[in-house]
């Protein structure tokens, strides 16, 4: 545990030394302030960048999130971070590597805090109600086969509280806890833990995504039996059943089952 009047930073030889045996160690770029880490490290990844690159900022100016929506980076209080994969699955697969990526979260969150977080699919952390995670996943892919990925992956690990609208959606591991805990720990725990994912599912995808369906059926309260809004097109309600063979949710309408494949998905 960390005490709170300690300055939370990182020790970028310390996470090398942890890191050992993953191809991330020795790969660290730490940014004080950067405008995304997820925009550099995309870029860098076009330009031929090694896989394992991780992308560490202490703050974004334009930290982003699915559908466009922005990130609140605040200098210090969270870990954003941006992790360059080049995965061995086909393009249609993809999602089961940002499903892996909620599921890496939420290990490392367990590993790192004790908290138990639910999964929003695809890949939102909650706690209760309140996200205190986003990912996104980004890539670039031809017809067959994944260029690369990029994960990138805001967690609210010190605030104390939220302005405004946020204060009634938003939590982080502080305001959960009560505790204050190191965001060096939590990333360690992280990467190791996105690296068992992005090897099973580069080993074997077929088994990965059917062992990766079963975790989600069970670390998450959104997949089945629950009445959801999906703000996808129009919109429509329905009650959540289950995943198809891709990873894309199942919603049970009025007017039959329909699957999501770009929108949101909140309470009704």
């Amino acid at each position: 545990m960390l005490n709170p009047a300690q300055e939370d930073g990182y020790d970028l030889p310390a996470i090398d030394e942890a890191l050992a045996g993953t191809p991330f160690a020795g790969k660290i770029r730490y940014f004080p302030s950067i405008h995304s880490t997820n925009i550099l490290a995309m870029r860098e990844a076009d330009e031929g960048a090694p896989e394992g690159m991780v992308y560490l900022a202490d703050e974004q100016t334009a930290g982003r999130g699915r559908g466009a929506h922005s990130w609140d980076s605040a200098r210090g209080a969270g870990l954003y971070v941006s992790v360059l994969l080049r995965p061995r699955v086909a393009p249609a697969d993809i999602l089961w590597l940002s499903l892996a990526a909620g599921l890496a979260v939420r290990e490392a969150v367990r590993h790192a805090t004790s908290l138990e977080a639910d999964i929003r699919w695809p890949n939102d952390l909650l706690f209760g109600k309140k996200k205190f995670c986003g990912i996104l996943t980004e890539l670039n892919a031809e017809v067959t086969r994944v260029r690369h990925a990029v994960v990138g992956i805001g967690i609210n690990v010190h605030q104390e509280s939220f302005p405004g609208e946020l204060a009634r959606s938003a939590s982080s591991l502080r305001s959960e806890s009560g505790r204050s805990w190191a965001r060096q720990d939590l990333l360690i725990a992280l990467l190791q833990s996105l690296y068992r994912e992005a090897q099973a599912l580069s080993a074997e995808t077929t088994g990965a995504a059917l062992n990766i369906l079963s975790r989600l059926e069970n670390a998450s309260t959104w997949i089945r039996g629950r009445h959801v809004h999906v703000d996808e097109g129009p919109g429509y309600s329905g009650v959540t059943a289950g995943l198809d063979e891709r990873g894309f949710l199942r919603v049970r309408t009025a007017q039959g089952l329909r699957t999501v494949h770009s929108g949101g998905v909140r309470d009704e």
